[in-house]
């Protein structure tokens, strides 16, 4: 039977890695898992017992395909609590994860063949689904003097119809700072293309809180998730802002690609928003993680990195020890049982000679890592 143009995309290279290890977990091995970015802990326990009495109570069905009022007004409440911005819960739509977001946005913003700059190194996925909706990815090579992140001189000469950044960034966990997301929306827009903001890592800051895109301006697309902070990945549950006008565009684009984001996980996820105390831990984790491994992989010899201010990530320059990342990564996993994502999947071009180090687990479980880096180095 023929397959499709457009379901020629390329693989999410961390599934293989984490199928690869998997495989070694059967025969055997204890695997250090720094390659997925998940984080080590479940649900806040408020949102499960929040899940267990809805059960009880009865049915779950469909929801509206905006999302349940309740949760669209509560997250609308944290853009007050987080960032002063006052938005109308109107605007929030309830998505099946980020991906749905995605696919969502893509589909209400862009006609086919309409050029999509995103920042390298960045998420895969947004190439492959840009791809996959016969949309043309964009790859802007970014600096590492702009500490990953696009500028507006990345723009010029692109002809785009849209930019998609993210910030905390996926793989380096970089952040542009309120200045500089400025004017990056300000010469998209004075383009007339539209800017779409992935914020699917806000609240795992260290530093300082993150800029919202929704504080700069009302006329782009923002897209969060409960996979991250509230730790949910698996409940597949997310969020996007959209400009007021555009949110019959999306309802229309939601209720025939989905229906409706799943019910019990939007239940869990409302409870889940008032769990402060829990997901505050879980940040600790993540705080000692961070310095536990920009000091680790230094002392191991991975020593050109650059430090997130967020997300649970380092990206590291191993084109030092290899040019290719992938066959590295899975000696890395042979030799040293720890799982690491090669560049590959971030960045066609540059991708070769860079690894992402996840410390989304537990600390015991990066202090194990790390030696067990320290180690294969030193005999390499």
């Amino acid at each position: 039977m023929r397959v499709s143009t457009r379901s020629k995309v390329d693989p999410f290279i961390v599934m293989d890695v984490m199928a690869a290890a998997a495989r070694a977990e059967e025969a055997g091995r204890h695997v250090i898992h720094m390659e997925v970015g998940q984080p080590g802990t479940g649900a806040p326990k408020g949102a499960t017992d929040a899940l267990a009495r809805a059960m009880e109570q009865g049915a779950l069905g469909y929801t509206v395909a905006l999302g349940l009022p309740a949760l669209r007004a509560r997250i609308a409440r944290m853009y007050a609590e987080w960032y002063n911005v006052d938005l109308d819960p109107a605007r929030v739509v309830i998505t099946p994860g980020s991906s749905g977001a995605f696919i969502l946005a893509f589909t209400a913003l862009f006609d086919t063949g309409d050029r999509v700059g995103i920042g390298a190194p960045g998420y895969p996925s947004y190439r492959q689904i840009l791809s996959a909706l016969a949309l043309t990815p964009v790859d802007l090579q970014t600096a590492p003097e702009n500490r990953y992140q696009p500028v507006a001189a990345d723009l010029a000469g692109q002809d785009l119809a849209g930019l998609m950044v993210a910030s905390p960034a996926n793989p380096t966990g970089t952040m542009l700072d309120k200045p500089s997301l400025a004017a990056l929306i300000e010469a998209v827009q004075g383009q007339g293309a539209a800017f779409i903001s992935d914020e699917i890592y806000h609240g795992i800051e260290y530093h300082k809180k993150a800029v919202t895109a929704l504080e700069i301006s009302d006329d782009l697309y923002v897209i969060n998730s409960f996979s991250k902070y509230f730790s949910m990945t698996g409940w597949r549950v997310g969020w996007m802002v959209v400009p007021q006008d555009h949110v019959r565009v999306v309802e229309r684009l939601a209720q025939n690609l989905f229906i409706c984001a799943p019910h019990a996980a939007q239940v869990a996820a409302l409870a889940a928003m008032d769990c402060e105390d829990e997901l505050q831990a879980n940040m600790a984790v993540y705080h000692a993680n961070r310095d536990l491994m920009i000091a680790g992989l230094k002392d191991a010899g991975f020593t050109d990195i650059a430090p997130p201010d967020g997300a649970f990530y380092v990206y590291a320059d191993v084109s030092a020890l290899t040019d290719d990342s992938r066959s590295f990564a899975a000696e890395v996993l042979e030799k040293a049982g720890v799982a690491v994502t090669p560049g590959l999947d971030f960045d066609p071009v540059r991708g070769h000679g860079t690894l992402r180090f996840s410390y989304a687990r537990s600390t015991a479980d990066i202090q194990e890592g790390l030696a067990r880096l320290k180690a294969f180095m030193a005999a390499r």
